[in-house]
């Protein structure tokens, strides 16, 4: 996928690039981290030199993953894979989750995250979602402006800190002009 994106479209590799940059600077040090619908892994090669050890899952098989691999459908299932994590992140993930079942897989996401652990979602803004692409929006069936995905995640967490993005520039603006959207999640609820 990103290769293509590099192809037709190079620039969008950058804005991509730059989210996983976030992460990474924000997890730095943790012993494990899990990469929720890692596809390819070209984000988490930015990731795994910032942290002890790196699990990405997808539902399809990712030979290239840079980091250890497991083929996982999050949607039905929280896996059995022995680790606790003290990072979770998924980005440009949960807006493809129909929002009726959203709880039931952040839940199966977080589910091996320590109590202290953070976890970190990015997703496009539901403002930016006029400016996409036809594909993209018939994808996209979840996303958020902040103070929806504040509230989902506060469900979950019990601090939760918001950021935007615009391209490659990370800041705390005005809410409805972000394109990206970044929440930081620390306290997980029990």
């Amino acid at each position: 996928m990103h290769a293509a994106s590099f192809a037709t479209d190079p620039k969008h590799l950058g804005f991509v690039l730059a989210r996983y940059t976030f992460v990474a600077k924000m997890i730095a040090g943790a012993n494990f981290a899990l990469d929720v619908g890692c596809g390819d892994g070209t984000g988490a090669r930015i990731v795994k030199p910032a942290v002890g050890s790196l699990v990405g899952v997808d539902r399809e098989d990712q030979p290239d993953y840079p980091g250890t691999f497991y083929r996982w459908d999050i949607v039905h299932v929280a896996p059995e894979i022995g680790i606790q994590f003290e990072a979770v992140f998924a980005l440009d993930f949960l807006e493809h989750i129909q929002p009726n079942i959203e709880v039931l897989v952040i839940d199966n996401m977080i589910r091996h995250l320590w109590k202290n652990g953070t976890c970190i979602i990015g997703m496009p803004s539901f403002e930016s979602q006029p400016h996409a692409s036809e594909l993209s929006r018939k994808h996209h069936v979840n996303c958020k402006t902040e103070d929806g995905l504040r509230e989902t995640m506060t469900k979950h967490f019990h601090n939760v800190y918001m950021f935007g993005m615009q391209d490659s520039t990370l800041h705390t603006g005005f809410g409805p002009m972000c394109h990206y959207r970044l929440a930081l999640c620390t306290g997980k609820r029990e």
